[in-house]
């Protein structure tokens, strides 16, 4: 064991050269990181489930009662022997092919049968109450970590200038704040990882990746002393994060044009965030300028790594905000987001006119008044 610990903990991957642990042990002159204080993490992210808990329950639904958002769920689809064996036991998203078939067997056309998979689907998912509880909390939550980092850099001078991130490294003392800066975001990304197989996301495995990823840099960045870069990447990634919470309570509240304003100055913030700020002043500083004053070791080549892989799922998140962005200009409105599961409150597109009996109109050919276009089954309106 001690064998596998001493090749972990290396120091010629850990720290540049001529650089050891010993050098950035703690003394009564200053402070360093320590791997040991990232243990805090799981307590802190233990008491931060429990605060969204009580907050969601005491707080959230109340608000969300006052807004009159119901607790009602999804519209129930109606029991079906056949159809339920083929949700449980096939798919959930039935092809063509599929769908012909139990339009004959059943006697039913192909839509009430693309609809009765629409509405068991969405019994699946969370009430509206419940979706806005949760898009409180991280409202709430984002919000508070964003301004308290914006306060914290304002006071940091590698804020101004990017190039302090690198002077003087790795023996740059830890400050009180941003050891509780990064503590505080490394718990709530365990939080998340705890509470996301609860949470029912349409993302789950990108987020999970996400997660991953953000629990890995700053734990490494804390490890080996890169917290100065480390505090102004998570300022930058949380600074729109509160915004899509807003649009989404604003959705659910069915407080549409504050839902799209609110979409659009995310879209705003996000793209100019993550693709312009993020690559052209972090990069640049991680990259370049860190190359120059300190030079490249292995880990260093490790942590620019994943923030390029940062910038990979930045990218794919920008580029469903603008799909999002075209087809809230083709609709006039915004009903969903497909990074972050915007959705509309209502099931429109599962009511029937009144008066028609779904399960009795003529199939001609495989199509049901249709125009002969035939609608893939999907769990959810607007995929």
């Amino acid at each position: 064991m001690a064998g596998i610990l001493a090749w972990f903990w290396n120091e010629r991957f850990w720290l540049p050269h001529n650089v050891t642990w010993a050098d950035l042990k703690n003394t009564e002159e200053a402070t360093f990181p320590q791997a040991e204080d990232l243990y805090l993490a799981f307590p802190v992210a233990f008491c931060i489930f429990m605060v969204r808990f009580i907050f969601e329950r005491f707080v959230a639904k109340p608000c969300a009662i006052a807004l009159n958002i119901q607790a009602n769920g999804p519209q129930i689809a109606q029991p079906n022997a056949i159809l339920e064996k083929v949700f449980t036991a096939i798919t959930k998203h039935p092809d063509e092919k599929r769908l012909e078939g139990l339009s004959k067997q059943l006697d039913w056309d192909v839509r009430s049968i693309q609809r009765w998979f629409r509405q068991r689907c969405n019994q699946e998912k969370p009430s509206t109450l419940t979706r806005f509880c949760e898009s409180m909390w991280r409202f709430s939550f984002h919000l508070y970590v964003f301004i308290y980092g914006v306060r914290f850099l304002k006071k940091s001078p590698w804020l101004w200038n990017t190039r302090h991130c690198w002077y003087n490294y790795p023996y740059q003392p830890l400050t009180t704040d941003l050891h509780y800066y990064y503590i505080l975001e490394l718990s709530y990304y365990w939080s998340l990882m705890f509470s996301q197989f609860t949470d029912i996301r349409k993302d789950f495995g990108i987020m999970i990746l996400h997660h991953i990823v953000a629990i890995f840099l700053i734990s490494f960045s804390y490890v080996n002393n890169m917290a100065r870069v480390g505090t102004l990447i998570l300022c930058l990634h949380d600074s729109s994060d509160a915004l899509l919470e807003a649009a989404k309570m604003a959705n659910y509240a069915k407080f549409q044009k504050s839902c799209d304003l609110l979409f659009v100055m995310f879209a705003m913030v996000f793209i100019t965030a993550r693709l312009g700020i993020f690559p052209f002043w972090v990069l640049n500083t991680t990259l370049f300028e860190s190359w120059e004053i300190v030079g490249p070791y292995p880990s260093w080549w490790v942590f620019n790594l994943l923030l390029l892989l940062v910038q990979g799922l930045n990218c794919f998140w920008s580029y469903l905000i603008i799909k999002m962005a075209c087809k809230a200009i083709s609709k006039g409105k915004v009903s969903k987001d497909d990074r972050s599961d915007i959705e509309s409150s209502s099931d429109e597109e599962d009511s029937e006119p009144p008066g028609k009996n779904p399960h009795t109109a003529t199939t001609t050919n495989g199509t049901s008044g249709t125009n002969g276009y035939l609608l893939t089954g999907s769990c959810s309106v607007d995929d």
